[in-house]
């Protein structure tokens, strides 16, 4: 008698089950998404405190880069939130944000999309756009931190 194959949507309030499959054997882990959250809420102000230095120093690429992670781990605590669900692989904010249910006015919405191209180039050699001021630079932190600030509050 074969045994039966747990289900992939079967959740109860506290936890998931998220199936792994590993060699043709379906393996199942329970996961607390309080503490996903939880993890991703505290990613954030640590990757923020990193872009907000780096930028200080002049390192505004490396710092931006910091700057997007944190709003994409902000995000992904908001996803979890809403969906109850872990989060998916992706790094675009702005479809972050449509996961997350969020409400962006054009300010956040724009501002989320431009920082996308931050998570580019600190990714990929090749996208790197022409160095920023410590101005222009200084100008994204402050729009960053407009965002991530609204975003701590949704959680």
């Amino acid at each position: 008698m074969r045994s039966a194959r747990p289900n992939p949507d079967t959740r109860d309030a506290e936890n998931l089950l998220i199936v792994y499959i590993n060699r043709s054997r379906i393996q199942c882990a329970k996961v607390d998404v309080e503490r996903q959250i939880d993890c991703w809420r505290q990613g954030s102000a640590e990757d923020w405190e990193v872009a907000v230095k780096l930028v200080k120093d002049g390192k505004s690429q490396h710092g931006l880069f910091f700057a997007h992670l944190a709003s994409e781990k902000m995000l992904k605590a908001l996803v979890c939130r809403h969906t109850q669900d872990v989060p998916p692989r992706i790094h675009n904010l702005t479809r972050l944000s449509e996961l997350a249910g969020l409400k962006l006015d054009t300010q956040q919405g724009d501002a989320l999309a431009d920082m996308n191209q931050f998570n580019l180039e600190g990714r990929y050699p090749e996208s790197y756009t022409p160095q920023l001021s410590s101005e222009e630079a200084t100008d994204y932190i402050a729009r960053s931190q407009e965002v991530l600030t609204w975003l701590i509050r949704q959680l």
